[in-house]
C-alpha cells in the first residue's frame, strides 16, 4: 500500500532549514506564512489530506474576499455622482436658451437629467394646438418614456434657459438601473412623484376653476412646500406659457394675475412676487415672506 504522506519539497515552500529567514506571501488581504521560526523544529510535513483541505481553504478565502469586494464595490455606488459625471454612454450637453432639446416624432434613444437651468415640455396636437405640460428644474429628469418601449417621443422638451443636461443613453441607463439598486430606488421614486403629480393636475383640472388652477401653478413654480425652500422661478415665463399649463386664454391669465394683485396675493417689483397667503386665498398686506418669481407681463 502506497504511503499517503506527501513530502514537500524547499521549492513548493511547505518546508525549510532551521536557518532560512521566514518566507510570507500575500492572498487579496489575508497573509500566509510559510516556513519555521528562529530557533525551532521545522515545520512537519502535510499529508494529503491536509495539503487538501489547505488548498480549499486557500479557494474559499479568496472566493469569499472576492465576494466581500464586490460587496463593498456596490456600496460605495453613489448614484448622485453617476447623474453628476460623463462615463460609458453618458455625456454633457450644453443648450442655450430656447433651444430645442428634441422634438415631438424624433426617436426615443436617450433619458435626460437636468443638471442646472430649466426645461419646458410641450406637446402639440393634430391641428397645430400647442399645450404645456411640465417645466422641470435641476435635478429632475425627462424623456423617460424611452426606457418603456416608447419607440417616438410624445412631446417636445427646450431648454428655457441656458441648460446644461447630463444625456444617457437608453442601453447604458437599463443596465445601470439593473445593476445599481441605488440608482434604481433613486429613479423609481422620482417617477413615482411625478405621476402623483400628473393625478393632481387631473384632478385639478377637472374640478378646479380656472382661478384656482392659476394659483396653484403660480405655487408649484415657486416650489411651495417643496423642502420648504423657496426658489426662484423661470424666469420671463410669458401670460401665454400660463394659459397653456392652466388650460385658458391669455385674457383670463390677466384677469386673474390683475384680482390677484388687488387682492395682496401678487405684486410687482422688477417681477412678479407671490405671497405664502395664495395657498389659502387669505388676503393679507404682511410681506414677511414672499418668493421672487419671473415677471410674467
Amino acid at each position: 500500500m502506497l504511503d499517503t504522506t506527501l513530502i514537500l519539497s524547499n521549492t513548493d515552500r511547505f518546508t525549510t532549514p532551521r536557518d532560512q529567514q521566514l518566507e510570507r506571501f500575500s492572498y487579496f488581504k489575508g497573509r500566509l506564512e510559510w516556513g519555521v521560526r528562529p530557533n525551532k523544529s521545522p515545520l512537519r510535513t502535510c499529508d494529503a489530506q491536509q495539503t487538501i483541505k489547505l488548498a480549499c481553504d486557500i479557494a474559499v478565502t479568496g472566493k469569499t474576499m472576492r465576494s466581500h469586494a464586490a460587496a463593498k464595490k456596490r456600496r460605495d455606488f453613489d448614484p448622485h455622482a453617476f447623474l453628476a459625471t460623463i462615463g460609458e454612454g453618458r455625456k454633457f450637453v450644453l443648450f442655450p436658451k430656447k433651444q430645442r432639446i428634441f422634438a415631438q416624432g424624433d426617436t426615443a434613444d436617450a433619458v435626460f437629467h437636468i443638471q442646472t437651468g430649466k426645461v419646458r415640455l410641450t406637446v402639440v396636437s393634430n391641428d397645430g394646438k400647442e399645450a404645456t405640460i411640465g417645466i422641470l428644474g435641476d435635478g429632475e429628469f425627462f424623456g423617460e418614456g424611452a426606457l418603456a418601449g416608447q419607440p417616438l417621443r410624445m412631446g417636445a422638451a427646450t431648454a428655457m434657459t441656458d441648460s446644461a443636461v447630463l444625456r444617457i443613453e437608453k442601453k447604458a441607463m437599463m443596465e445601470a438601473l439593473h445593476r445599481e439598486h441605488e440608482l434604481s430606488d433613486l429613479f423609481v421614486a422620482y417617477l413615482l412623484a411625478r405621476n402623483i403629480r400628473y393625478e393632481e393636475d387631473l384632478v385639478d383640472q377637472l374640478f378646479n376653476s380656472s382661478e384656482k388652477r392659476l394659483a396653484r401653478i403660480l405655487l408649484l413654480l415657486a416650489h411651495f412646500g417643496k423642502d420648504g425652500i423657496p426658489e426662484t422661478v423661470v424666469p420671463k415665463i410669458s401670460q401665454e406659457t400660463l394659459a397653456e399649463m392652466v388650460g385658458t386664454t391669455r385674457s383670463g391669465v390677466s384677469f386673474f394675475m390683475n384680482r390677484f394683485r388687488q387682492l395682496g396675493f401678487i405684486r410687482y417689483n422688477g417681477g412678479l412676487q407671490v405671497h405664502s397667503s395664495l395657498l389659502n386665498g387669505q388676503p393679507t398686506c404682511n410681506w414677511g415672506f414672499v418668493i421672487c418669481l419671473a415677471n410674467t407681463r
